[in-house]
């Protein structure tokens, strides 16, 4: 059992020196400060998975399934760009920081399902912030700077969301009260629910943020369908999609240019449909195998350090090994799955629901836009692409299921 336990850990020590040895090697002139950065990733990986395991702290598969994730990526951006790689490392540093503390403040505070009000008021308050203090990037304003650095605050807006719809869907029949009882035959926490959505959409579409616009109504729509929304409702809600997508085509320039270049990217394939053309090239170019750690060209891809970090790992460590990250992700939403069904308070369950629905739904939007199965949305691929947002959002996210995981295996 505990050379088991012992094997995934085996694989990520692997995988960390084959990949940052293979970075050093190929980077002219030799750069040692590649090798610390390996270390230092490395240091992290191992420190806090030992640092689980004494602690008993829940379920460590899922910060493991984070750390080969982040290793992949890391290694990936340190061969596109070492400022991006040396700057990742930083965030994944900040980011356990902030998953020990969320971990450690879902544990210890027990009344995350009487703060709903303030969920509400923290997703408006932040919207609105973007709105006016936003700046524009890819054509959308979604986007802070702070002190030099930008703060994309659309990724903890997402966790304060799911938050807030976890508070209506696990809410009580109640006799009297502002949700108690039904209107027009639907349980007005639902129709609290829709409210608070839709006014969550508005102000991504204000901003332009197509994307996670549609994270935020799918997880909003899975959710009703696991809570036994009134089929009449879902109905309104699946109708509403219909519309906004036609509306959407027709009438901004942006969303018709996104489905016309998926429908046929070879069209305008030096101008709009460059991106995706050049992400199905770099797949294909890299077989099975991979071309190898700098034998590729990557750098051929638009955003290739953000929205099309897949194509470009495809392309350097070969299509198994991009088949092997969607694997993980599926793993990491299966235990996330078991976590929330083996829950006993309603409120844990739906919470742990609308995260890795969240998250699922995130992973799938952008490797099918990149591999061209859906129209494209430029979104961050989760714990590989650069981004200090993504990062430290992510491992909020890891750290209260671990928590819940933790609280659950306890009772």
């Amino acid at each position: 059992m505990g050379r088991l336990k012992m094997r995934p850990v085996l694989y990520l020590l692997l995988l960390n020196l084959i990949g940052f040895l293979l970075l050093f090697m190929y980077k002219e002139p030799k750069d040692i400060n590649i090798l610390y950065a390996g270390l230092a990733v490395l240091a992290i990986n191992i420190g806090v998975y030992a640092l689980m395991r004494l602690l008993n702290m829940g379920d460590v598969y899922l910060f493991l399934m984070v750390s080969i994730l982040v290793s992949i990526g890391i290694i990936m951006l340190i061969r596109l760009d070492t400022g991006f790689g040396y700057n990742q490392v930083f965030w994944f540093g900040a980011g356990v920081v902030v998953f020990l503390v969320s971990y450690l403040a879902f544990r210890l505070f027990k009344y995350w399902d009487k703060l709903l009000l303030l969920y509400i008021i923290v997703s408006f308050a932040l919207f609105a912030i973007t709105l006016i203090f936003g700046v524009s990037r890819g054509g959308s304003r979604n986007w802070i700077a702070i002190g030099g650095k930008t703060v994309q605050p659309s990724e903890f807006i997402k966790i304060s969301y799911v938050f807030a719809l976890a508070c209506f869907f696990s809410a009580k029949k109640k006799k009297s009260g502002p949700m108690a009882g039904e209107l027009l035959g639907i349980p007005k926490k639902f129709i609290a629910a829709n409210i608070f959505v839709y006014m969550c959409l508005g102000f991504l579409l204000l901003q332009k943020e197509w994307g996670t616009a549609v994270v935020f109504f799918l997880t909003f729509y899975a959710m009703m369908f696991l809570y036994d929304a009134p089929k009449r409702l879902m109905l309104i809600n699946a109708l509403m999609l219909v519309v906004g997508l036609i509306g959407g085509y027709f009438l901004t320039d942006h969303i018709y240019s996104r489905v016309a270049t998926w429908m046929d990217p070879w069209a305008d394939a030096t101008g709009k449909g460059y991106q995706i053309t050049q992400s199905l090239f770099a797949i294909t170019s890299g077989g099975y195998f991979g071309t190898g750690i700098g034998n590729g060209q990557p750098h051929f891809i638009p955003e290739v350090h953000s929205d099309f970090i897949f194509s470009a790992i495809c392309e350097e460590m070969g299509v198994f090994t991009g088949i092997a990250i969607i694997m993980i992700y599926f793993i990491y939403s299966y235990r996330g799955f078991k976590i929330g069904l083996k829950a006993k308070s309603e409120f844990l369950k739906a919470l742990t629901f609308g995260l890795v629905l969240s998250f699922a739904f995130q992973t799938f939007i952008i490797v099918g836009g990149v591999i061209k199965l859906i129209p494209l949305t430029g979104i961050t691929m989760p714990f590989v692409s650069y981004g200090g947002s993504s990062m430290v959002s992510c491992c909020i996210m890891t750290g209260i299921l671990t928590a819940v995981s933790y609280l659950e295996r306890k009772r």
